[in-house]
């Protein structure tokens, strides 16, 4: 896969997965600005990271991320590549779940998602080129205890992506998404032991995911050895959920 020189923007580049984006996408030799909301994190991804970019900034602000792409694209002189993996959760039983934490959710997961792929497909029909990866969940695809809204934002990433992949094919911007089942991040790590041991035993491959098996499928995306791949899912998730 050649990415050299590609023009990235990742989002949510702090978390467990972001970090792994952004050292797959800085081996390739991309031009990458890393965004998230952590600034102390930022910063330790710049030292980790020395020839990337970052940018504090919080996607929840809607009426400001037109003008955010708007400044991405000129700082890197073109946008190929989209990776929306930011994402939040606020978990909760549905008859508990405010209405107030339904709609943090789904403005942060969901809609800044449609926002950030709208402002940069306007860039990319420019050059008549572009790829998209939008980073799912496998309780998009199953639903999960105590996470109505943020299953639902992750569903609707992959409707909404679908109906992209149709409206700009025609265009070669391809638009696709990654479905990432249980992943070893710090998160993870924190769970009880025997919570995790009776996750992992879902699990056909019998072990967690890690971020890396996530970026190799995004990267994969990214690249135009996925050109004739459009509208798709791919999930990495040990067999757990089979489409």
């Amino acid at each position: 896969m050649n990415l050299k020189n590609k023009k990235i923007l990742i989002t949510g580049a702090t978390g467990g997965i972001g970090n792994c984006l952004v050292e797959k996408f800085n081996n390739f030799e991309c031009k990458i600005i890393a965004t998230g909301t952590n600034e102390e994190k930022l910063t330790k991804l710049k030292q980790q990271f020395p020839k990337i970019d970052i940018e504090k900034f919080k996607l929840d602000e809607h009426d400001k991320i037109e003008k955010f792409v708007e400044n991405i694209h000129s700082k890197l002189n073109g946008l190929d590549i989209l990776v929306n993996n930011a994402g939040i959760t606020l978990d909760n039983l549905s008859i508990r779940l405010t209405e107030e934490n339904w709609k943090k959710v789904l403005d942060v997961n969901l809609t800044s998602t449609f926002l950030m792929c709208k402002y940069a497909i306007k860039k990319m029909l420019k050059y008549k080129y572009g790829k998209i990866v939008n980073i799912t969940s496998i309780v998009g695809h199953t639903g999960n205890l105590g996470q109505a809204n943020y299953s639902a934002s992750k569903a609707g990433i992959v409707a909404f992506s679908k109906s992209l992949a149709i409206e700009y094919a025609k265009k070669n911007i391809n638009i696709n998404c990654v479905s990432p089942g249980f992943i070893k991040t710090e998160m993870t790590d924190k769970i009880n032991e025997q919570f995790k041991n009776n996750l992992i035993n879902k699990i056909p491959s019998g072990n967690l995911g890690t971020g890396q098996d996530v970026s190799n499928c995004v990267a994969f995306l990214a690249s135009d050895m996925a050109n004739y791949i459009n509208g798709e899912t791919i999930h990495v998730n040990g067999g757990m959920y089979m489409a």
